[in-house]
């Protein structure tokens, strides 16, 4: 019973949950700016990095936050991908890039503008795995990032 309930939970993608559930239709994913993927990549990065500080124990919510942002924030975002960056495939490398060079109208407040291009463009491909339902190589990304910070 145990294994048949983790191969369910293995294979259960949020994403195409949530679009099925609230019968969102199909769209091109080529239709999408990087910075429309870079926008949704910071919110499921935040979310599963949330997750992770939650589930590491219960504490003060204040102190929840400190941890999850030193994770999410910009400079943490660059170590990530040039930690990572030889173990993208071309098409990772690609959307990377595509966010990292869009021209953006905000800047971050603690991060220079070369780390902020380096976040946004790592947003941008977590995005990306997110809305082509490829969780479990966004989750291999993210357990990177959690293991080298640790």
């Amino acid at each position: 019973m145990e294994t048949e309930l983790t191969k369910s939970q293995e294979s259960w993608d949020f994403g195409s949950y949530i679009r099925n559930s609230l019968k969102i239709p199909e769209t091109d994913i080529k239709t999408y700016s990087p910075l429309t993927l870079a926008f949704i990549g910071d919110s499921i990065f935040d979310l599963m990095i949330r997750t992770a500080v939650v589930e590491g124990g219960n504490a003060p919510v204040h102190k929840l936050h400190k941890r999850a942002s030193s994770l999410v924030q910009a400079s943490a975002q660059a170590n990530l991908y040039h930690m990572i960056k030889d173990q993208l495939s071309e098409e990772e490398l690609t959307i990377f890039k595509r966010g990292r060079n869009a021209k953006s109208f905000t800047t971050a407040k603690n991060a220079g503008v070369v780390e902020y291009r380096t976040a946004t463009g790592l947003e941008a491909l977590f995005g990306y795995l997110y809305l082509t339902d490829r969780m479990d190589r966004l989750m291999e990304l993210v357990k990177l990032h959690l293991n080298n910070v640790e």
